[in-house]
């Protein structure tokens, strides 16, 4: 990239830490352990050489330690820090609504794509939610040579010329079938837990086959610490497949990014279900409670819930050996002062008397109806709802048209939306889009409760055999555009589609930076080849694209989301785009004047930053050391050519 910067800013000297000496502060390391969990040792601690590993220096990692390896994993790091020369370039006719919209669906590899979303979007989003590959042996889809990612990824999509590299299916009979697998999913887990909130939730939805290699890699991503649950979910009902057993549950793995950040769960769905709301079948005069047995075998042993306790009849009951009760003396004392204590005569008590022998009585409390919704109801770790099926997400693609082989029941994902509290503004995540399952889970929520949640979908557009769709991108925004229909049919007495700022999607797709860059090949340091490479950039800006191509690339690379408002102002008869009211101005024009360099620098509010094309100068040094010293003077604080 031909990246010309005015350097007229100066910023603090960060503090450095001395890696080789492995002395570093208790709060330093705390720090580090919280920005990388995959460095810590199983005690604890800060491992150096993996903190080494992760900030790209080489390690000798032979020495045994605590932790998962695989094949390629060192390579991992390699693929995470290398950066993406790729960009987004909009497309407006594929799109719904796109000057309106926040949503996005993102054409291209997820790797690619979760390293152009890295600055605009780090620390933004509020759940992530995907449905990757489970690695059965046929459903694999990776690139063969997946150090070149973007690469790879124009040749599969035909943006440039075939050299052998394919995406191919990971059969069983490679030698490196789960290492694959793992090389695939590491560096994007990686990626995509940076845009997590602090009070973000990744769930992850899988299969038997990678379920433990899954949970592996997540605990070193994002800290053992911060595993919430292995969610099992009903996927099919009435399945007789399999050899020994009858397939029936897939998995969903549950991670926060920090779970001292993250509020209680709530399922207010529960809170109407008719089996729940069945249990409180008794009445006083507080209103319906359900009675739990004050004694649960399968507590954990603990010395100060282990007591006697007096029944009506003076007798006195105590747990068997090795057992507690619920509450402590304390709390037992209290509630039965409030009335939540039920004594009850049996011949099945599982507690003892005195003498050892069993008792005549059994203990009961009370818990409230009223009191339980008011607190919230835990979400289940068990999925079984029938609308959490697969032959429900089966059926909605039957009723909107689309004939797709697989999906998850947008119910699925609206359900992990509410428990961990997707709300009014928050974003959600998935760059294994598929069908656009989540897409439709975020539209029908905001239609039922009228909050504004946001989605970003990626999906690669992988080639469709046998299909009135040619790739499953084009099945993602079809679905979406007739979700849409669907929830904003006027004819149906409902609000029109364009009527609605919470109705559309803006797409865009993976390519070739807008920017032409260097070429480093075998011969690239020819003299031949060198001034090949100059001549191609005295205009360095790739002729087929837009202005509006390279303004999206320049929102992203200066950290701007791509919802951000853009609006084209005209300042000495050129236009000049205006970036989040006037923070950013961006001027792509191959003209460049001293009024118009004046004009951007005196615009009111003053903008923080100003970007020009390079080629706008056209090699007049004089003007371009003006415009610097016009942008220092007038209190710009950061001025770029590219």
């Amino acid at each position: 990239m031909n990246d010309k910067t005015a350097q007229n800013t100066t910023t603090e000297e960060p503090e450095k830490l001395d890696l080789r000496s492995h002395v570093i502060a208790e709060d330093k390391q705390a720090d580090l352990l919280r920005l990388f969990p995959e460095i810590r040792t199983e005690d604890g601690k800060v491992d150096f050489d993996k903190l080494k590993l992760v900030l790209g220096e080489t390690v000798d990692v032979g020495r045994e330690r605590y932790g998962m390896n695989w094949p390629g994993k060192a390579d991992c790091f390699k693929t995470i820090q290398q950066p993406s020369l790729g960009t987004l370039l909009p497309r407006r006719d594929e799109s719904v609504n796109f000057d309106t919209t926040e949503n996005l669906i993102i054409e291209g590899d997820n790797l690619e794509v979760l390293k152009l979303l890295q600055k605009s979007y780090l620390g933004k989003v509020k759940m992530i939610y995907i449905d990757p590959p489970y690695n059965t042996g046929n459903d694999f889809i990776y690139p063969d040579n997946y150090a070149e990612s973007l690469q790879t990824y124009l040749q599969y999509t035909g943006q440039v010329d075939d050299e052998g590299r394919k995406f191919s299916t990971n059969t069983e009979a490679d030698g490196r079938f789960h290492s694959k697998w793992l090389n695939m999913m590491y560096p994007r887990l990686y990626l995509a837990r940076n845009l997590l909130r602090e009070d973000g939730v990744i769930f992850v939805s899988i299969g038997p086959e990678e379920v433990a290699s899954l949970r592996l890699i997540m605990n070193d991503l994002f800290g053992e610490e911060n595993m919430l649950e292995i969610l099992t979910r009903v996927a099919k009902l009435t399945s007789n497949k399999g050899t020994h057993f009858s397939p029936a549950c897939d998995y969903v793995l549950a991670y926060a990014r920090d779970v001292n950040a993250l509020p209680e769960f709530t399922d207010t769905a529960a809170q109407s279900d008719e089996d729940y709301l069945a249990l409180f079948r008794f009445n006083d005069e507080r209103g319906k409670y359900n009675e739990v047995s004050l004694y649960m075998p399968s507590l954990d042993l603990r010395p100060n819930q282990r007591y006697y306790i007096t029944c009506p009849d003076g007798s006195k009951v105590i747990p068997p050996p090795g057992k507690v009760f619920r509450w402590t003396r304390e709390t037992f004392d209290r509630n039965r002062d409030d009335n939540r204590v039920i004594f009850k005569q049996t011949k099945t008590s599982p507690l003892l008397n005195e003498a050892g022998e069993r008792a005549n009585w059994n203990i009961y409390t009370k818990i409230y109806l009223q009191e339980r919704l008011e607190k919230g109801l835990r979400p289940s770790t068990l999925l079984d709802s029938k609308s959490f099926t697969n032959s429900t997400a089966s059926k909605e693609l039957i009723r909107l048209g689309i004939d797709f082989p697989f999906s998850k029941p947008f119910e699925l994902v609206a359900h992990l939306a509410s428990i961990c509290g997707v709300s009014d503004g928050d974003v959600v995540l998935d760059f294994f889009a598929g069908s656009g399952s989540t897409g439709q889970a975020i539209f029908e929520s905001n239609r039922a409760d009228g909050l504004r949640r946001y989605f970003i979908l990626v999906q690669l557009p992988e080639v469709m055999e046998l299909s009135k769709f040619a790739t499953i991108a084009d099945v993602t925004k079809e679905r979406l555009r007739r979700v849409l229909k669907k929830l904003y049919d006027p004819q149906d007495g409902q609000i029109s589609m364009e009527n609605s700022s919470l109705a559309g999607f803006r797409v865009f797709q993976l390519a070739e930076s807008n920017l032409k860059t260097w070429m480093a090949s075998a011969d690239s340091t020819s003299a031949s080849m060198i001034a090949k490479q100059l001549d191609l950039h005295v205009e360095n800006v790739r002729p087929e694209r837009t202005s509006e191509d390279i303004l999206y690339e320049f929102l992203l690379k200066s950290g701007f989301p791509l919802a951000t408002n853009v609006q084209a102002l005209s300042l000495q008869n050129k236009t000049v785009y205006s970036v989040a009211d006037g923070a950013m101005l961006i001027c792509l024009d191959l003209n460049l004047t001293h009024e118009l360099i004046r004009a951007m620098a005196d615009r009111d509010p003053k903008p923080e930053r100003i970007v020009c094309l390079d080629a706008g100068f056209a090699g007049n040094d004089q003007l371009k050391t003006n415009a610097v010293q016009t942008m220092k003077a007038r209190g710009v604080t950061s001025f770029r050519t590219v």
